[in-house]
């Protein structure tokens, strides 16, 4: 598909809205709606090993739901920047809970909502970690955070209380890793 031309419509820190029009392979022409994002980073730092390992997860208010939920922590550099993935993960994991790994291993790269969203995700696992405390940014003020073990994080998929993508998908990364 080619695109004919693209102009923005909404635009704040966080993201822009554009909207495109294109040529279908047919020469037919079509119009699309495109959230930009910046690339983001996610990280299951895992503490341990066997069935007592433990993950930590975060909580907050995700305003479009309306809910608090339940994530791995996960975010963008700020005011739109390009930053290099392990550094973001790096910067995410430190600023949402204080703590800083010794290991890194890349899980994979995510899609959040390819039929919507430019927007793409890498995942790691951060192990060998040290406490330390969280630097929160402003928006994240009411964000808690929790050790949970797998079979915690199971059962609170299993119950609706983790329903975030991103993280039931680096979930699924992490056990295709044999980790």
């Amino acid at each position: 598909m080619d695109t004919l031309s693209s102009r923005p419509v909404y635009e704040n820190p966080w993201m822009t809205v554009r909207e495109d029009t294109f040529r279908r392979p047919d020469g037919g022409e079509g119009l699309y709606g495109v959230v930009d994002k910046p690339h983001y980073a996610l990280v299951i730092a895992l503490d341990g090993s066997g069935p007592t390992a433990r993950m930590m997860m975060v909580e907050q208010f995700r305003y479009p739901l309306g809910l608090r939920r339940w994530e791995f922590p996960q975010g963008t550099a700020p005011d739109r920047a390009a930053m290099e993935p392990g550094a973001l993960a790096a910067r995410e994991l430190r600023e949402e809970t204080g703590l800083e790994a010794g290991r890194w291993l890349p899980l994979g790269l995510l899609d959040v909502a390819p039929g919507l969203s430019s927007q793409r995700g890498r995942a790691f696992l951060a192990t060998d970690l040290t406490a330390g405390e969280p630097d929160r940014e402003d928006t994240e003020a009411d964000m808690r955070s929790a050790w949970v073990t797998r079979s915690e994080f199971e059962d609170m998929v299993r119950a609706g209380e983790i329903t975030d993508a991103q993280s039931i998908a680096a979930y699924a990364m992490l056990m295709l890793s044999g980790r």
